[in-house]
């Protein structure tokens, strides 16, 4: 039995770690305006995502269980329209000869209904990192911090779902807005990743 606890801790850790290479390759891909390499880590952010909510849920407590299923049942809801997004974006739209109205349906650059699609993908996973923090029973400093930063995130669930519904960005937006905001989210989210490493590192058994 021991064996499996290490086996679940050392999956919380992996993960843990593509999370964090994934988030920084998306940090510097939209600063050298690779979207291709963007799209690529945003799908991998998603692959180890779910599997890391599934580890706070695993290692939470008995009366902290539920949340734990809520977190990872929104993030794999997260993953599932967000693997959509990107996968048509590195194929059929980046190989594909588009109409200019399915250009503008599929073509995440162009704001529309996948940049929308988008949108709602990552406020579900803010409802995950919300249920996640949940889950952390704060003991250390790290852990705190952890916490805190699981739970604030889920603010993010109500701008992401807010602003597809009022329009905000269209065709002729200017990137570099998006760019900023994107890099806000990887500063902040690089930390939880981080620190969920590290959360896992030292989880000896169930608690």
């Amino acid at each position: 039995m021991g064996r499996y606890k290490i086996m679940n801790r050392k999956i919380g850790m992996i993960c843990s770690v593509i999370n964090i290479t994934a988030v920084i390759c998306f940090a510097l891909s939209m600063l050298i305006g690779n979207n291709f390499i963007s799209y690529f880590s945003s799908m991998f952010i998603a692959f180890s995502f779910v599997p890391m909510m599934c580890a706070y849920a695993y290692f939470s407590e008995q009366k902290r269980k539920l949340a734990g299923y809520v977190s990872s049942a929104f993030a794999a809801m997260y993953a599932v329209i967000i693997l959509l997004v990107y996968f048509a974006q590195v194929t059929t739209v980046r190989l594909g000869n588009l109409t200019q109205q399915t250009s503008k349906i599929l073509d995440f650059q162009q704001f529309g209904l996948f940049f929308s699609y988008d949108l709602l993908g990552y406020s579900l996973m803010a409802l995950s990192t919300f249920f996640a923090g949940l889950t952390v029973k704060a003991k250390t400093k790290k852990d705190k911090w952890l916490k805190r930063l699981l739970l604030v995130h889920g603010i993010f669930f109500f701008s992401c779902l807010i602003v597809p519904v009022l329009g905000i960005f269209e065709a002729d937006s200017k990137n570099w807005i998006g760019i900023v905001l994107l890099e806000f989210w990887c500063i902040y989210f690089l930390p939880i990743s981080i620190l969920s490493y590290l959360h896992f590192l030292k989880i000896r058994e169930i608690n």
